[in-house]
């Protein structure tokens, strides 16, 4: 596996992007959507996976994740999904599409007809609160950046709700606690070259 698609450090939490092969446009309905959001929540209730900020487009998925094994959950979390992607397909008669997913399908799959993600999900660590509010802002922003709403709270399948008022969220995000700033005594060195970032708070998600 190509370096860029590893995750290196699973104490972290990872941006992270998954994409439809050839960008190919599966999440235009409801039940697609709702499909990749339900595979979503069994992980943060089964497999450890914290979530702080999400989006679902028509062809991809960006989200801010961790997890003690984030790679292997995120493969999982593929394969499964990919399973239920072509089981719906068929359900919904999209055949274009269906015969797009078995044309570039890469030929070194050999278990499949077909294949739905690209290869890889190109985790980037954050290793600050500020990367961390700015990665999720660029979440929430992505759909109205494209065209797609005028406003960010009007795109159904994002944890922009998550902060807005009268909305209610699709899928709950973990807590993220931000570090508390303490201004240092004058005898007092900050340490330099470290970044302060804040941590997932426990016991305010858990299963359900």
């Amino acid at each position: 596996m190509r370096s860029r698609y590893r995750v290196h450090d699973s104490s972290l939490p990872h941006f992270v992007t998954c994409t439809v092969l050839e960008w190919l446009p599966v999440f235009t309905t409801d039940s697609m959507c709702d499909l990749l959001v339900e595979s979503l929540r069994f992980c943060q209730q089964e497999k450890d996976l914290k979530i702080s900020a999400w989006v679902i487009l028509d062809n991809h998925f960006h989200a801010i994740l961790g997890a003690p094994d984030l790679g292997n959950v995120l493969g999982q979390l593929k394969r499964f999904t990919a399973a239920r992607i072509l089981e719906e397909l068929r359900t919904q008669r999209r055949e274009w599409l269906l015969n797009q997913l078995h044309f570039y399908c890469a030929r070194h799959k050999t278990l499949s007809e077909h294949q739905v993600w690209q290869e890889g999900s190109h985790p980037q660590a954050i290793r600050s609160d500020q990367v961390m509010q700015q990665k999720r802002d660029y979440i929430h922003l992505n759909p109205v950046r494209r065209g797609l709403v005028s406003l960010l709270e009007h795109w159904r399948y994002s944890s922009a709700h998550e902060w807005l008022a009268e909305t209610k969220p699709v899928l709950s995000c973990d807590p993220w606690k931000f570090p508390a700033i303490i201004a240092p005594r004058a005898t007092e060195l900050r340490p330099q070259g470290r970044s302060q970032i804040g941590v997932w708070e426990r016991g305010k998600q858990g299963k359900r």
